[in-house]
């Protein structure tokens, strides 16, 4: 299929214009990429204000941030950040990243998006997890998304932002606004004094359905775990204030034989 990397262009003008006017990304803030070869990516050039780019101001790069062809702009000094998303999802080929105001209050509040609160964004985006501080422009940034990469298609990112990726650019952008939403969302609900969650039972049918339509990936379901990070032990209570960590599968193993005990406790008394 041949691309119209002419449109394309004038796409992620649309786009970087709609983060402008709607807020979520200022001044030379954020960058936008949309892979259109095996190694071949369009991107939003470097300290350029998303709100007055123009198509011919759009680099071409490898998946390298080599520049494909004769350019007097530079990509963005974060192209790392797309790069370990192409490379971890091949089904993904474009990213949206930009500084949505309440999105990044989470972050910088330290607060993930873990909480099942509307059944429209359990069916299109699912938990944002929150990824640990790194070094915009370094090693250290990719690092520390790297791991939810597999099963999250949006993330927010400690003292920085927050990154949307998908199939289409169109798509990205709708999970971007879609973050930025929830967060203001959830802000008003916390501000009122509750925020209820959608029922464990309620949500594994939104998982269903969104598998059937094809919106997100079966295995996603499982690797969506809101509230843990990859990695990191689980805090459990020994009682009296007394807390021990445990790995997720330490946990799990005990839950297991403790259900097993039970079970056989049961039995005996029958």
């Amino acid at each position: 299929m041949v691309v119209d990397e002419q449109k394309i262009r004038e796409q992620i003008v649309e786009v970087a214009t709609r983060c402008y006017d709607r807020g979520l990304l200022v001044a030379g803030d954020g960058n936008i990429s949309v892979r259109v070869g095996p190694n071949r990516i369009i991107a939003t050039p470097s300290a350029v204000s998303k709100g007055w780019m123009t198509p011919g101001m759009m680099v071409a790069v490898d998946l390298e941030g080599n520049p494909l062809e004769p350019s007097n702009y530079k990509v963005s000094s974060e192209w790392p950040m797309h790069k370990v998303i192409y490379q971890a999802r091949p089904d993904i080929n474009a990213v949206v990243h930009a500084h949505p105001p309440h999105a990044t209050g989470f972050a910088v509040a330290g607060l993930s998006l873990d909480k099942a609160i509307l059944s429209e964004v359990v069916l299109t985006l699912g938990c944002v997890p929150l990824a640990d501080y790194g070094t915009p422009s370094t090693r250290e940034l990719t690092d520390a998304i790297e791991p939810f990469l597999e099963f999250h298609d949006a993330l927010l990112m400690a003292n920085h932002g927050a990154v949307a990726y998908a199939g289409t650019l169109e798509s990205a952008f709708n999970k971007l606004e879609t973050l930025e939403h929830t967060c203001k969302i959830s802000f008003i609900a916390r501000s009122l004094g509750n925020e209820n969650t959608i029922p464990d039972r309620a949500i594994e049918k939104l998982f269903e359905i969104r598998e059937r339509n094809g919106v997100i990936r079966p295995e996603a379901r499982y690797g969506q775990v809101c509230g843990y990070t990859p990695g990191q032990p689980v805090l459990v209570s020994a009682g009296d204030d007394e807390q021990i960590q445990l790995t997720r599968q330490e946990l799990l193993e005990l839950l297991t034989q403790s259900a097993q005990l039970l079970a056989g406790l049961n039995n005996g008394q029958r």
